[in-house]
């Protein structure tokens, strides 16, 4: 079943820890419960997105240091 991560908050959304880094998970990989996916940047504060299931990550739907609005679909997520 297909299960959409959306960001509890809006802000610039970043795949990976930081610009030298590898992204945290890519689209196939597989996650668990709480693995982190990505981060929010809101104010100079980061928050961790979460998977919140297992499966794998079939799509992300947003960019690298794309805009996100609250409640905005980041990644699609088919459990497992």
């Amino acid at each position: 079943m297909a299960k959409s991560i959306v960001s509890p908050i809006p802000g610039v959304f970043y795949r990976r820890p930081a610009p030298d880094k590898d992204v945290f998970v890519k689209e196939g990989d597989q996650v668990k419960a709480d693995d982190v996916i990505g981060l929010v940047e809101v104010m100079k504060n980061f928050y961790e997105i979460k998977a919140e299931a297992d499966g794998v990550i079939e799509r992300f739907l947003v960019e690298e240091e794309g805009l996100l609005d609250s409640g905005q679909e980041i990644a699609i997520l088919i459990e497992k």
